[in-house]
């Protein structure tokens, strides 16, 4: 199956290589001309190149369920959903406006609601030209849902920081960095976070992550703020990616 880019960028990693020189050399005995290859160990930037691949509809199937258990378990410890969290503030007035509070609880619910039929028509195998024209028309209202609470809330990002949403999407942006995230380097192509079950795929990031991971420490910033950025922007093209990139090189972002 072809692996759809969503981005790739570049790191230099400084490592010992060997290098091998040619130069001619007369051979004292016979007179004759010979190549005489030397090999010697030098200090080299290495490039790699960090790609990140759209998910497989499993694998945003996967990823939604995370989201699900992460949003459940917080609840269960008695952290409040941004809903909850916005009637709260509608009813007893606080740190958002009465039409700020209105306008989140009614985005709120109609994504969870476009949220649920997206999620039944990706479930389906076989679908009606109809259902998939139904299918792009929600993954766009998915994404202007989303874009709108996100712009709303960044006016009182502190008020919605610690809420189970947020902490539930943050575990899903971590889900999608460790599945979507590809690294190719001198030997090839290879998953950035290897593993053959979920739990060996967060060891290995939790390893990389402690252990100071020479790729990874060069790639974690630009990795993040992309898997991030496509989260929430997830009709971005490559050039709007290209921007952002240029943005954090040139510490403009």
């Amino acid at each position: 199956m072809v692996k759809n880019l969503i981005y790739e960028f570049e790191v230099q990693k400084e490592e010992e290589v060997e290098e091998e020189s040619t130069n001619n050399k007369k051979n004292k005995e016979t007179g004759e001309i010979e190549k005489v290859v030397t090999t010697k160990t030098v200090t080299k930037e290495v490039p790699y190149k960090i790609k990140i691949y759209e998910p497989s509809r499993r694998q945003v199937e996967e990823a939604d369920m995370e989201f699900s258990i992460e949003m459940s378990k917080c609840i269960k410890k008695g952290i409040l959903t941004k809903a909850m969290l916005a009637k709260k503030y509608s009813d007893s007035g606080g740190l958002l406006t009465e039409d700020d509070s209105k306008d989140l609880i009614r985005l709120y619910k109609e994504l969870a609601e476009t949220q649920a039929d997206l999620g039944k028509l990706i479930a389906k195998k076989k679908k009606s030209q109809a259902e998939k024209d139904r299918e792009g028309t929600l993954t766009e209202d998915f994404a202007r849902l989303r874009k709108n609470i996100v712009d709303l809330e960044t006016t009182y990002q502190n008020v919605f920081n610690h809420t189970a949403d947020t902490k539930a999407q943050n575990r899903t942006i971590v889900w999608y960095m460790l599945n979507l995230s590809f690294v190719e380097g001198p030997d090839g192509e290879e998953r950035l976070f290897p593993g053959a079950t979920p739990e060996e795929i967060e060891d290995s990031y939790y390893q990389k992550d402690e252990e100071e991971d020479d790729v990874y420490e060069l790639a974690r910033e630009k990795l993040m703020t992309f898997v991030s950025f496509w989260y929430f922007s997830q009709n971005a093209g490559k050039e709007d990616f290209a921007k952002l990139e240029e943005d954090m090189d040139s510490g403009t972002l």
